[in-house]
């Protein structure tokens, strides 16, 4: 019998220079992530050894880097930048970003922009 456990590291946040606008590549803002991972978690469990699960800590570190790495112009591709970039950890059996970018250049009143996507292996 196979298990579909979650990690989930929310409120990833990093100064990134995303965007389509010339202002938002030269100036930056903040970026933030959430990301849910699903996995078997049992070896871990076992073993309580941390080299048998995703390590949550390096997970959120390489997530801010790509928040803050190379720009592109959409959150999809931010999205889809870090989905990948966790469905290469052997275990993930499949992952759920969602990007916030609170600071959009949108001229009326709003609270966050979001976009989630979700990837599987």
């Amino acid at each position: 019998m196979s298990a579909l456990d979650e990690i989930a590291v929310t409120g990833i946040r990093a100064i990134g220079h995303h965007g389509v606008y010339p202002e938002e590549r030269r100036d930056g803002q903040e970026f933030v992530a959430d990301v849910l991972l699903r996995l078997d978690s049992r070896a871990a469990a076992a073993s309580d050894d941390v080299a048998d699960t995703v390590h949550y800590g390096e997970l959120a570190e390489q997530v801010a880097a790509i928040l803050a790495g190379e720009p592109v112009n959409l959150l999809e591709r931010l999205a889809e930048r870090i989905a990948t970039a966790v469905l290469a950890h052997p275990l993930v059996v499949s992952v759920r970003v969602t990007l916030h970018k609170p600071a959009a250049p949108i001229p009326v009143p709003f609270d966050d922009v979001t976009v989630t996507i979700e990837r599987m292996r």
